[in-house]
């Protein structure tokens, strides 16, 4: 057990098991997408969601561009501001393109609401959802996707803290290879 491994209390998805899931939603998206004369455009919500995002994209059969857009609504705690703002766009044109937003974790909703809506304003056709956790029991912010999109969900977590595969505590505990819950007692805010 190495020093991170100490700050976990549990075990919720092993290495394996994220492995399955997202080979399961990889096929699922190539299949759903496999119509579209355009490649779709894969975009990870930074910085979480660089994991789940790169291991999806190795396993979809289909030719995808990638691009990140970061939005920031946590700061230094475990529950979003409820006030997400966009830090980083995105560099690629979507306008008329199909868009697969890839999440690392959907909390309260309001994140993905906005990032919808820019997307929209920006010209996408439509956009679908890819994300590796959901935690409808966190909902606040009930979003719509946009023209055909469809909502992909890797696993249905716990209303816990949890981090590792890219989730993080201030910026820690992302390179953990399993998501686990965070022992209550490393919930403060420290440099990384």
């Amino acid at each position: 057990m190495n020093s991170l491994d100490s700050h976990i209390e549990t075990v919720l998805w092993t290495p394996d098991q994220i492995t399955s899931r997202v080979y399961e939603l990889a096929a699922e998206i190539s299949a759903d997408l496999s119509h579209l004369s355009e490649p779709p455009v894969l975009v990870g919500v930074a910085t979480g969601a660089f994991l789940f995002l790169a291991d999806l994209a190795r396993h979809i059969r289909l030719p995808v561009a990638v691009d990140f857009i970061r939005a920031e609504s946590y700061g230094c705690g475990t529950e979003s501001n409820g006030a997400p703002k966009i830090s980083s766009d995105l560099k690629l044109d979507v306008a008329g393109r199909h868009v697969v937003l890839v999440e690392d974790i959907v909390d309260s909703g309001s994140t993905l609401s906005c990032l919808i809506a820019h997307l929209e304003s920006k010209g996408a056709s439509s956009v679908s959802v890819s994300t590796f956790l959901d935690k409808p029991s966190r909902r606040k912010v009930h979003f719509k996707l946009l023209g055909k999109g469809k909502f992909y969900r890797g696993f249905e977590c716990p209303d816990s803290f949890v981090v590792g595969y890219g989730m993080d505590f201030a910026e820690l505990y992302r390179n953990l290879p399993y998501v686990g819950v965070l022992k209550p007692e490393h919930y403060k805010c420290q440099s990384p």
